[in-house]
């Protein structure tokens, strides 16, 4: 890069950490909390925490791991998100959440991060980092589907305590296998580390499986959010705890979520109901935690589209903030 660019690059991120700076004094705005998200990525890439407001005693928790500023992904991240970046910013909590796509040490990898900020200092970050990205994931993490960046009409908005609630019936309705237990809409649409898993395109029977049927995870992957549950294809996630549902943007309605998934996987076998051709799935693996963040969007009262990212862990791991 040029002197004269890495000077004007240092001027632009002074100018916004100023003007940040003086937004939260008064009360950090959803533009300040989003200008706080891109100055902090830029100073994890800089490797250089003294470039944002960390409070002295702020607490960092990375992949379940507390560490100091300055340690995990601030010496590895080689380059900010560019085109894949979803903000959910929450003056009232004083928090924002982002999901987005960046480079660690040259290579992709997905982002959760949080950050709560009290009179214009970071107090705490979290960071969840999703590795091994896979290609047909990566296409789907280009950009963002239109939903999670435009405003919400203002007749289909919903209060900040309902997004919340909204938010939060998701995890029941994975523990108790039962769709109705959160407000998905028909054209519910979920991604997983890139992968859409849910709505897809009815796959055609195949000449490899033995009965000319598709297999069965193709078929679960065609039904929408709602259907998905009541088929109990996610009957072995039987804990998901802590559930941290903190954040929400009114005007975007959008909710962002972290939890930890806990699944013993003492059943193998998991039995499949209401799918034609579809009786059993195998669930041959070895317990494993899943910590996760999502966002929802949501409109009219009904999720939208989920946008979700994971990792797994061993099993019953801590959370970092213990």
């Amino acid at each position: 890069m040029r002197a004269w660019s890495v000077a004007a690059a240092s001027a632009a991120l002074a100018l916004s950490l100023s003007s940040t700076a003086t937004a939260a004094s008064a009360g950090c705005n959803r533009r300040c909390l989003d200008r706080m998200v891109d100055a902090y990525l830029a100073a994890l890439v800089a490797h250089d925490p003294s470039r944002v407001p960390i409070a002295p005693q702020a607490r960092l928790v990375e992949n379940t791991v507390p560490m100091r500023p300055g340690d995990g992904l601030w010496k590895t991240a080689s380059a900010v998100p560019t085109t894949f970046r979803i903000y959910v910013a929450d003056p009232i909590a004083g928090q924002v959440g982002f999901i987005g796509v960046m480079q660690e040490n040259g290579k992709p990898i997905e982002l959760a991060l949080r950050l709560k900020v009290q009179h214009g200092q970071i107090v705490e970050m979290e960071h969840l980092v999703a590795r091994n990205l896979t290609p047909a994931g990566l296409k789907n993490l280009v950009t963002p589907r239109p939903g999670f960046l435009a405003d919400v009409a203002p007749a289909e908005r919903s209060t900040r305590a309902q997004l919340l609630k909204i938010g939060a019936s998701y995890y029941d309705a994975l523990t108790e296998s039962r769709g109705s237990a959160a407000p998905f809409a028909a054209d519910c649409v979920r991604h997983e580390n890139g992968m859409q898993t849910s709505t897809n395109p009815r796959p055609a029977a195949t000449p490899a499986a033995a009965s000319g049927a598709p297999p069965a995870m193709a078929v679960l992957g065609s039904l929408g959010c709602a259907a998905q549950m009541n088929t109990r294809m996610f009957a072995y996630i039987t804990r998901i705890e802590p559930r941290r549902v903190w954040i929400a943007d009114v005007q975007k309605g959008l909710v962002f979520g972290l939890s930890q998934f806990r699944q013993p996987m003492r059943q193998k076998l998991e039995t499949i109901v209401g799918v034609p051709g579809v009786t059993s799935l195998p669930m041959n693996f070895a317990p494993f935690d899943l910590p996760a963040a999502h966002i929802f969007k949501i409109s009219g009262g009904q999720i939208h589209d989920i946008e979700a990212m994971g990792f797994v862990m061993p099993y019953d791991s801590r959370t970092g903030w213990e």
